[in-house]
C-alpha cells in the first residue's frame, strides 16, 4: 500500500501523540470524502450542460451556490456565448445578491455595484445569434469551479459555498472574473482571511432570527473588523509554518 507523508503544526502533533488518534484511519476518510467533491465537479465542468439540471451532481454545493451556478447557464446562453466562462459565473453570483460572498465583498470596502459595471465593461461582446448555446464550461471557468472546491476542502468546510466560489474565481488566474476581481484590488489571501472572519460573524447571527439582510451585512462587517486581527495572526503563523515546513 502507497505511504504518504502528513506533516503537521507541532502543537497538533504534540496532541495527536497525546491522545493517540487513528491517525492513517482519519485522513484516508478525509481523503475519500475530498476524492469524491472532486471528482464529483470535474464530471460536471467536463459535462454537457444540456440537462435539466447542470448541478445535479454537486450535492456538496449549497443551493445558494447551485442556484449562482444555474444562473451563469442562463447568463451564458442568453447571450449566445460558445460557453459558461468565469464572467457569467461571476454574473451569477451578483444576479443571486444575497450570498455571503457579497458580504465578504463588502466587508473588503467593495461594492458589488462596482464590481458589476467592472465585469460588463471587461466582460467579451455578446456573439451572433448563430453561435451554438453554451453547452460547456470554458477552461478557466471549469479551473475555477475546481478551485472552489479545492479552497473549501482546505478550510476544512464539508460544503461549498459562494464564499468559495468567490475564492476559486479569484485565485484562477486566466478568467475574465479573477482579472476583475484583482484590478478592483482584491488578493486570493486577503480575501480567504476575510472569508473565516465573515464566517465566524455569521455563527453570531444564526441565533437571531429576527435580524434582516441590512442588519446581518453591517453585523458581519463588524465582526469582520473585531474579529480578522486575531484571525490573521493565526493564518500567519499557520502559514509560516508551512512555508518552514516545504522549506524543510
Amino acid at each position: 500500500m502507497p505511504k504518504i507523508n502528513v506533516y503537521l503544526p507541532d502543537d497538533l502533533a504534540d496532541g495527536v501523540k497525546a491522545t493517540g488518534v487513528p491517525v492513517s484511519a482519519i485522513c484516508q476518510r478525509a481523503l475519500e470524502q475530498s476524492v469524491r467533491r472532486v471528482s464529483a465537479i470535474r464530471a460536471t465542468v467536463l459535462g454537457d450542460l444540456a440537462a435539466d439540471d447542470p448541478t445535479a451532481q454537486l450535492s456538496q454545493f449549497t443551493e445558494r451556490t447551485r442556484t449562482v451556478i444555474k444562473l451563469a447557464v442562463d447568463q451564458a446562453r442568453a447571450t449566445h456565448a460558445a460557453s459558461v466562462g468565469t464572467e457569467h459565473l461571476l454574473h451569477g453570483m451578483l444576479d443571486e445578491g444575497t450570498s455571503l460572498a457579497l458580504h465578504v465583498l463588502r466587508a473588503m470596502e467593495i461594492d458589488p455595484a462596482h464590481v458589476s459595471r467592472a465585469l460588463a465593461n471587461a466582460s467579451p461582446a455578446p456573439e451572433s445569434s448563430e453561435t451554438p448555446v453554451a453547452t460547456q464550461f470554458s477552461g478557466p471557468a471549469a479551473n475555477a469551479l475546481e478551485l472552489t472546491v479545492t479552497e473549501a476542502l482546505a478550510l476544512g468546510h464539508n460544503y461549498v459555498g459562494c464564499e468559495h466560489l468567490l475564492l476559486g474565481l479569484i485565485g484562477e488566474p486566466d478568467g475574465t472574473a479573477g482579472h476583475v476581481l484583482r484590478e478592483l484590488g482584491i488578493d486570493l489571501r486577503t480575501a480567504r482571511r476575510t472569508v473565516v472572519a465573515a464566517l465566524t460573524g455569521y455563527t453570531h447571527l444564526r441565533a437571531q432570527a429576527s435580524t434582516t439582510p441590512a442588519d446581518a451585512a453591517t453585523m458581519i462587517a463588524t465582526v469582520v473588523r473585531q474579529e480578522l486581527r486575531p484571525i490573521l495572526d493565526r493564518v500567519e503563523r499557520l502559514e509560516q509554518q508551512t512555508g518552514l515546513i516545504s522549506e524543510g
